[in-house]
């Protein structure tokens, strides 16, 4: 299987010289986690991300593109194996990845995600996919409260590289955090000074978490968790137990990884 199988070339991409107010409205309308950026030619330069967006400190900004955007850590072609360029991807920790023509024409091809992989798999009825997510789930964990404020959470967040954390209240899961329902709430990061001198109020985590929480046990399978993802458009979900008490939590990488081993 070749890159070219899973590619999906209508994944929308922005040019460097555009304002990046447009780069966090088309993350937002689209939920996307990247954006490839290029040139007036249409050649790849970069990628944007819903965390860089995170940093502008205006919902007007007039910063363009180039200004944040960062160069990509890895660029496929249509013809380079898909299972070692998938292997590749969760080493560098990247959901999403930029497809250019070939190794000497850098044009926007599309882009190559996680979830075209396992779309793909799915479809095989693989043996795996059979696999109970306890042999697969992340125990240790970063959670938050709904009294938590917005701002440490996001922090902790960016510290540990993560895109999510589910908000838990006496063990169980309330609801999840994620930095689309950062991108979505419209805040700036860090907390600014508001007028007279005095910081704005903190948000809680309770003001923009999502609810309900859609959840899964250990006995599921991958194929179970994977369907749930690929329907719900949700990257992550927490694994309960009987009494509904977390017990960990299931990404796409985790997904990804099983299948790949």
């Amino acid at each position: 299987m070749r890159v070219q199988d899973l590619i999906d070339k209508k994944y929308p991409f922005i040019y460097e010289d555009e304002q990046a107010t447009k780069a966090r409205a088309v993350l937002r309308e689209r939920d996307l986690r990247t954006l490839p950026v290029t040139d007036e030619n249409k050649h790849v330069v970069g990628v944007i991300t819903r965390n860089d967006m995170l940093t502008i400190t205006s919902s007007i900004s007039p910063i363009r593109v180039k200004g944040i955007m960062s160069a990509p850590r890895l660029i496929v072609t249509p013809d380079m194996d898909a299972h070692l360029t998938v292997r590749k991807m969760l080493r560098l920790d990247e959901w999403f990845v930029p497809v250019v023509r070939s190794s000497q024409d850098k044009t926007y091809a599309g882009m190559l995600g996680l979830e075209n992989f396992i779309t793909v798999y799915i479809a095989k009825e693989a043996s795996r996919l059979a696999t109970p997510l306890s042999k697969i789930m992340s125990t240790e964990l970063f959670v938050c409260s709904v009294d938590d404020e917005v701002d440490n959470v996001w922090r902790t967040m960016q510290e540990k590289s993560l895109s999510g954390c589910p908000v838990v209240t006496k063990g169980r899961p309330v609801g999840m955090l994620t930095q689309t329902n950062l991108l979505e709430s419209s805040m700036v990061f860090p907390t600014f000074e508001a007028k007279k001198g005095r910081f704005k109020a903190p948000s809680k985590i309770s003001s923009i978490m999502k609810t309900p929480v859609i959840s899964l046990k250990p006995t599921n399978t991958i194929k179970e968790a994977a369907q749930l993802m690929l329907k719900r458009s949700i990257g992550r979900m927490p694994i309960v137990d009987n009494k509904g008490k977390l017990v960990g939590i299931v990404d796409r990488e985790d997904i990804v990884r099983a299948l790949v081993r």
